[in-house]
């Protein structure tokens, strides 16, 4: 195959040569000579080497997949073992750039190696026929094209590593923003919730700042790769249109000074522009990828989260904890017991082993990062999701057991989505208790503070249409319907996220007044700092007790804590 591959390109190398020296010829031998047929039999010489340069190409183009498709199908299977390995060892970790590995880098890699060896292979066949052009004209003709030619050469040699280096720079500090993205994205709920607008906008724009400087050091080793190819092959014209008089001196002819621009600007300088283009760019872009798809470890999630994790402090407890078993002789108004859910057979499991109790009259918040569980869990202890393992009981009772009237009755889950049907006001309000008297929806109505609502829709018995709420107001009637519901166990699953943090604080002030007990997702970490006790969800165990004993045993806590801390000053 390589020897297959060099038989063509050395009949590019007898192209180059007799196209120069065909035009020289047709000077000194023809026009000059004013032997016209002469000279244009030596310029149909030159037309016909033009001529057959396509199935050079073509045989050269036909030898290249050879080279590449090897390399292509061997990133391909060490990207897909390294994959398959990281997923069954058990870290818990995540690969997020296997798909991109598997798809646009092994395409980068081999699209950058076939233009490196297109390229490396045209310019050495290409500067041997033009060499030896060059020589056969008049061998002074090396004395003027070789120094340039070599000096631009070299120039460009030594900025190749910090032109790597700048492409690696770039490269990953392009990822980073891209990882910074899609951790805000994926965060953005926890971002509101924490108030952590400012940080995470700093931490945004370093990354952005960081790949903006590295893309500007990349354009300015650009910059010395076109100063290499002004003086490699741009530099040589000019010495040999400054060293006429001398070679004609010397006896050169006038037909080979022709001849010589002609392998310079026909066949070395395109090449040369070639070498340097796909060497800065290309060959720059194959070592980066290369070196990450054959050396690069794979993520954590400490990788894609900007800042080091703060280690839990040593504790002699085991993996799963018992969070506040119920008092001898009491019945705890929630209750689970070795909880596992799962999506999916296979899949990891979003609680685990969690142990769980909520004492009657009891105020908890649920805290954690976006999609640790905190639905699911409470989605569990409403019972609309039955776990895979272990059992919730409300009141002392499992909950799978009950029929739905019953169930209702025991408590009641206010989702994000704020539900509002098309009827009076009224019958909203007392969607989850009918019979509800008219002082008891009066009292609902003031604890939450409606009465502008009222006023506007005109009245309690006036329809509402939904579309023309906003999502605070749909909010605060299904919270006033909350509390006028009968259900000791309230569960709230960020029904505060659309009110601001007042009307939040005057909401739960007033469901935590109400007999019974309050279960809260936490939107806003003020909200925490309100309930009696917060769980922290971390993916690994559950952490449960005041904010002051959370301080010291959970570090995802302080880090909420922390960027709390940060917007309030």
């Amino acid at each position: 195959m390589l020897a297959r591959l060099a038989a063509w390109s050395a009949a590019e190398s007898a192209q180059t040569f007799l196209g120069g020296y065909c035009m020289a010829r047709a000077l000194d031998d023809g026009f000059l000579r004013r032997n016209t047929p002469a000279g244009l039999l030596w310029l149909a010489g030159a037309a016909v080497v033009i001529v057959l340069g396509a199935p050079v190409v073509r045989g050269v183009f036909t030898q290249l997949p050879y080279l590449t498709e090897p390399l292509r199908d061997h990133l391909v299977r060490r990207s897909v073992v390294r994959a398959l390995r990281a997923a069954t060892a058990g870290r818990g970790t995540v690969d997020t750039t296997t798909v991109s590995r598997l798809t646009s880098q092994t395409e980068i890699a081999r699209d950058s190696f076939a233009g490196l060896v297109l390229a490396a292979r045209s310019f050495v066949f290409v500067a041997v026929g033009a060499l030896i052009g060059l020589m056969s004209l008049a061998p002074q003709f090396l004395l003027v094209v070789c120094p340039p030619l070599v000096l631009g050469i070299a120039l460009f040699t030594a900025s190749l590593r910090p032109m790597a280096r700048a492409q690696h720079r770039y490269l990953d500090a392009d990822e980073a923003v891209g990882r910074r993205a899609e951790v805000t994205r994926t965060a953005l709920r926890d971002v509101v919730a924490c108030g952590s607008h400012e940080p995470t906008a700093d931490r945004n724009g370093r990354a952005i700042e960081e790949a903006a400087a590295a893309q500007r050091a990349l354009a300015r080793w650009a910059a010395v790769r076109t100063l290499s190819v002004a003086t490699a092959g741009q530099l040589p014209v000019f010495l040999l249109l400054a060293a006429t008089p001398w070679l004609l001196g010397q006896g050169v002819t006038a037909g080979a000074l022709v001849g010589a621009l002609t392998y310079i600007l026909q066949a070395l300088l395109p090449a040369l522009h070639t070498l340097m283009t796909v060497l800065g760019a290309a060959g720059a872009r194959l070592f980066v990828i290369l070196d990450r798809l054959t050396g690069q470890p794979v993520p954590g999630p400490a990788a894609h989260s900007g800042r080091q994790p703060t280690p839990d402090p040593p504790s002699a407890t085991a993996p799963r904890e018992y969070v506040r078993p119920a008092a001898a002789g009491t019945t705890a108004a929630l209750e689970l017991r070795r909880v596992r859910v799962a999506y999916g057979p296979g899949a990891r499991a979003v609680l685990d082993d969690l142990d769980l109790t909520v004492e009657d009259g009891e105020h908890i918040a649920v805290v954690g990062p976006s999609g640790i569980g905190k639905s699911t869990l409470l989605q569990v202890a409403a019972g609309l999701l039955t776990p895979d393992r272990g059992e919730a009981l409300l009141s002392g009772r499992p909950v799978g057991r009950h029929p739905s009237p019953e169930l209702a009755s025991l408590r009641t889950l206010i989702p994000q989505e704020a539900y509002v049907f098309s009827g009076t006001l009224r019958d909203n309000l007392r969607y989850l208790r009918p019979d509800a008297r008219q002082s008891d929806v009066d009292d609902s109505v003031r604890a939450l503070s409606l009465e502008p609502l009222v006023e506007r829709v005109g009245g309690l018995d006036r329809p509402v249409r939904p579309d023309v709420l906003s999502l605070g107001e749909r909010q605060l009637i299904a919270l006033a319907r909350a509390h006028l519901s009968p259900a000791p166990l309230m569960l709230l699953d960020e029904a505060t996220c659309h009110i601001d943090p007042v009307a939040e604080a005057r909401a739960e002030h007033a469901l935590r007044a109400r007999p019974g007990t309050l279960v809260v997702v936490a939107h806003r970490l003020s909200s925490a700092l309100r309930a009696d006790r917060i769980l922290v969800l971390d993916g690994t165990r559950a952490r449960c007790g005041t904010h002051e004993e959370l301080l010291v045993r959970s570090a995802l806590y302080r880090d909420l804590v922390g960027h709390w801390n940060d917007i309030q000053r």
